[in-house]
């Protein structure tokens, strides 16, 4: 998921330069008649080069290889481009305010660009530049990943000259041609001296030495520099990170301004933030694993400030561009120097230090009393409109230095009160405290558990501890996302343009909104509510109990809600903290509101409200995996609606046979033979083998509450939400397996668009190569035509996408047999695709999140638990029904049976029914549903779907606040 950035594309960029040049170099080495014939180049071995042995290689393959293919001199252009992008940064840094640091890494730069400018004038580049059109050099561009797999494959460590795929041009493959033969009359002379020449450029060792090149992977290679140019490269990739960051702040800052303002459920906010958090994560692991220890926040903050953020200020200044309608001309429309401590996040950092300082000194939970003279004063009703920007920021600097406090003496509190209560001696800054640690048992939290566990490490070591290395950027970026939230959904903005944006605080907006709709505490809304269908679930389950004279049944089932209802209870949207734990302090909000902890934190809500949604929907795919009821319920409807005795469906059943048709008809929908398809279905749920994997997890004390409740471990019921796929695979895209992906959503596109085409040697046509994705895709009845279709949309330049027009082109694929004729950005003509990555491709996947929570796919929008209870319901009505009427079926079923069949006397019922398919049990159940009938909308969380909407971010020309960061870019 680590988005394609600067430094991450220069370093690929390089790495395939140089193992073209490396082995093609060898190759020339090896079939030379002597070794001074290709002084001073000798055989590489490591994959590793000075930029003036690049020269100089350069300088011999002109000498036996050309032309050189238009690939290579496109990736030397690419690199030095890269190079020559920060070197002209940095020259006009120390152009207004001179720095000898600079000056010096501006020096290496220069070093290396002129280096392999000369490399790339050896090689021809400039007849090569001069002789391209390029008016059709777009169309002709080669895709080098392609070039690749075609041409360097030929270019194998023993023979460098071998020969080229056929893919490759004709007039490469001649000029090769007459390479060897160049080649071969050279080294034919004579044979004697051939040899003798060669046992002595070519040693014993060398055979030893030629394996460790070939297990040298592609981006291995790598130029070597001094210190200095290792400093070069880093500042390099520190340029790269930051520009990604301004983007990914200014993203969740709309997405939380969202919520407040328009409504956004906050799930999906959370999700995309979530996903944010982990770009930045996988970004900083992708790019800083070439300078191991360089990688703290802390350093990376040093080496772009020169170690002092003021003096830093005005060296990066934000350009606002205009495209023309041509699209090849740019224009300045507004120009301001960037806000080094806002846009870098040294504001959010050094209060998060300031923190972890403070309660190292004490460890007790309660801030110094030098820290409790500047954040006792917070007032969450300050008019931030009217204040300056220092009261601003000081303003947010005490909430959030006392959010963290309540953060960690909730997270903490389980530890801090066995020793303070029960006597026990745990070491604090030897405690695990991770979210997989030994006390993850014990839930104090929903949402953050990983971050509050990170935190609190920091904050329980011993006073004066360096934590400073051990905050890495992903860190400080969540703690951003966390305070922007709030000071989102009160009217408060960062624009790197613009500065403090400031409008009204958003009216009625509470951050425990959509908590409070989804748990329903105080029952506003009767039967939506997740607390009160625990409830009334439990009691069925009771009653269903005492009529089949067995204590065993549903005694696991109920235990497991009760637990889950008692940790919701307590530990989301409110916390026993806010009535008062013995020996933890009071909230730090105490004084406005002692649930400040979440009454103060959107963002803490949302993700709390997101692992909920997640459990409860492991909770149910398991309970309905165990209960026959629900299988049997949707069976029936199917069979009674195929048949005509029922006139219409019953919304709430056809949209759970829509939304979960892998569950409950593995092998399709039947129009017919429905009892045998029920027999099969139900010999499924027979086996036991996943229950006692389950019983083996459960046993595990090493497995979180996630892992116990995994549906894989489920015989049936594997559906899994987005929002739960995201969640298992830790927010990150590429984690999620094929067969775990939604068909149809957008993730699906995106997976298809990235998987290998082939030409498939029957047809002559290409397609796709056969994923598990495709394989799946096809068992629906998609076409090849058509998923390769579908792999075309999203291929677009993330300048010019459009995540709105994109939807509207493939909305066609929830049913799609041909795949969609609309081509508006004609993607089937482009040559050149860019994967998308970072802002956009979470633009994308918010259209799955959004259909998943509350759009037109709700699968985590809906309360199975209430259904559970509507499905009981129902069986009681058949039931009595049945019974009022002494048909045959029941009182074979209820009155004959033997006592072992009393638990199965529901499914013998209706399958008796299925089977003889009796008219009049069939009529019967007809008017049970009728009498019944329930839409889906009577059993979601919310007060409402909004089935009518794409999921589509807003677009920024709709709001003059708002700024499209892709027009923009940083010097």
């Amino acid at each position: 998921m680590a988005g394609t950035n600067l430094y991450l594309t220069y370093k690929k960029d390089t790495s395939q330069l140089l193992y073209w040049v490396i082995n093609t170099s060898n190759g020339i080495v090896r079939s030379a008649a002597s070794v001074e014939e290709c002084a001073p180049v000798t055989v590489n071995t490591t994959g590793q080069s000075t930029v003036s042995e690049i020269v100089n290689m350069s300088k011999l393959i002109a000498k036996f290889l050309l032309p050189v293919p238009s690939g290579i001199f496109k990736l030397f252009q690419a690199v030095i481009k890269a190079r020559s992008a920060i070197y002209a940064a940095f020259q006009q840094i120390v152009i207004q305010k001179p720095d000898p640091e600079i000056e010096k890494s501006n020096a290496t730069h220069k070093h290396f660009i002129d280096a392999l400018t000369e490399s790339f004038e050896a090689l021809g580049g400039n007849l090569w530049n001069s002789n391209k059109d390029p008016t059709t050099e777009e169309e002709k561009d080669e895709d080098i990943e392609s070039f690749f797999r075609n041409q360097f494959s030929a270019l194998s460590v023993g023979d460098g000259m071998g020969d080229v795929d056929g893919d490759s041009s004709s007039e490469n493959d001649e000029q090769m041609q007459r390479a060897k033969v160049q080649k071969k009359r050279t080294t034919g002379k004579g044979k004697k001296g051939k040899r003798g020449k060669k046992s002595k450029h070519k040693p014993t060792p060398k055979t030893a030495a030629e394996p460790s090149l070939a297990d040298v992977p592609v981006e291995s290679y790598r130029i070597i520099e001094d210190k200095g140019g290792l400093m070069s490269e880093y500042l390099i990739a520190v340029y790269a990170v930051i520009q990604e960051w301004s983007q990914l702040r200014s993203f969740t800052q709309d997405l939380w301004h969202e919520v407040a303002y328009d409504g956004l459920n906050g799930a999906v906010a959370a999700s995309l933030t979530n996903m944010a958090v982990t770009l930045v994560k996988q970004t900083c692991l992708a790019v800083f694993v070439d300078f191991p220890g360089h990688e703290s926040y802390e350093t990376i903050m040093k080496t772009i400030t020169r170690g002092d953020p003021d003096t830093a200020q005005g060296r990066f200044s934000l350009g606002l561009y205009r495209m023309s309608a041509c699209g090849h001309q740019t224009e300045k429309v507004l120009d301001n120097d960037i806000d080094v401590k806002e846009q870098f996040w040294i504001h959010t950092y050094n209060d998060l230090v300031a923190f972890i300082t403070d309660f190292q000194k004490n460890r007790t939970g309660r801030p110094t009393k030098a820290m409790q003279a500047q954040i006792n004063d917070w007032d969450p009703k300050f008019d931030l409109q009217r204040a300056t920007k220092d009261d601003r920021l000081k303003w947010r600097r005490s909430y959030s230095i006392n959010w963290l406090y309540d953060l960690v003496n909730v997270f903490s509190s389980i530890v801090v009160q066995r020793n303070t209560m029960k006597g026990e001696h745990h070491v604090y800054e030897n405690v695990d405290w991770s979210k997989n640690g030994p006390w993850h048992q014990h839930r104090r939290l929903f949402g953050l558990n990983e971050f509050a566990g990170f935190v609190t490490t920091l904050a329980m070591q011993k006073p004066n501890t360096d934590i400073r290395q051990k905050i890495l950027p992903h860190h400080v970026f969540q703690l951003q996302c966390i305070v922007d939230s709030l000071t989102a959904s009160r009217g408060w903005m960062l624009s790197p343009l613009r500065g403090h944006i400031l409008s009204p605080p958003a009216r009625k907006f509470r951050p425990r909104r959509d908590v409070d709709l989804f748990l329903d505490r105080e029952v506003k809304r009767n039967g939506q509510g997740f607390l009160q269908a625990v409830e009334i679930l439990t009691q069925l389950m009771e009653k269903d109990v005492q009529q089949v004279h067995d204590p065993n049944r549903h005694r696991e089932m109920s235990q497991i809600l009760d637990d889950m209802k008692f940790d919701l209870v307590n530990w989301l949207g409110e916390s026993k903290y806010m009535y008062g734990l013995n020996t933890i302090p009071a909230s730090r909000f105490s004084k406005h509101n002692a649930n400040g902890l979440w009454e103060y934190s959107p963002l803490l809500c949302a993700t709390g409200m997101v692992e909920a949604l997640v459990l409860t929907q492991r909770l149910s795919m398991m309970m309905w995996d165990r209960l026959p009821e629900p299988t049997l319920v949707i069976h029936l409807h199917n069979m009674l609606v195929q048949k005509g005795y029922l006139k219409k469906p019953v919304g709430l059943y056809e949209n759970l046979q829509e939304l979960l048709t892998d569950s409950f008809f593995p092998h399709g929908v039947p129009t017919s033979r429905f009892y045998d398809t029920l027999v099969k279905r139900v010999q499924l749920r027979q086996d036991r083998t996943s229950l006692r994997e389950r019983q083996a997890v459960g046993r595990d004390a090493s497995k979180d509450i996630h892992e116990i409740l995994d549906p894989t471990l489920n015989t049936s019921f594997k559906t899994k939400t987005a929002l739960m796929n995201y969640y298992d695979a830790d927010w990150v895209p590429e984690k999620i397996p094929d067969n775990a992906i939604n068909i149809p959503s957008m993730l699906f596109v995106l997976r298809l668009s990235n998987t290998k085409r082939v030409t498939d040697s029957l047809t002559g046509q290409e397609r796709l190569e056969e994923t598990e994705l495709v394989k799946r895709a096809k068992a629906r009845g998609k076409t090849d035509a058509a998923i390769l279709e579908a792999a075309s949309i999203p291929q677009l330049p993330n300048t010019t996408q459009d995540p709105e027009a994109l939807l509207r082109n493939i909305e066609s694929l929830k049913d799609y047999t041909t795949g969609p004729s609309v081509d508006p950005y004609r993607v089937t003509q482009q040559k050149k695709k860019e994967q998308i990555q970072g802002t956009t491709l979470l633009d994308l996947l918010r259209l799955d999140i959004f259909a998943d929570v509350c759009g037109n796919h709700p699968l985590s929008s809906l309360n199975y638990v209430w259904i559970t209870v509507h499905i009981m319901m129902l069986f009681m009505s058949f039931e009595d029904i049945f019974r009022e009427r002494r048909h045959p079926l029941y009182v074979r079923a209820y009155e004959e049976a033997p006592p072992s069949m009393r638990r199965s006397r529901r499914a013998g019922l209706l399958m008796a029914a299925m089977a003889d398919e009796d008219d009049e049990a069939l009529r019967m159940f007809a008017g049970v549903f009728e009498k019944l009938r329930l839409g889906v909308m009577g059993c979601i969380y919310w007060e409402d779907l909004r089935e009518a909407e794409s999921g589509a971010k807003e677009s920024a020309e709709d709001d003059e606040d708002k700024i499209p960061m892709d027009a923009c870019s940083v010097m």
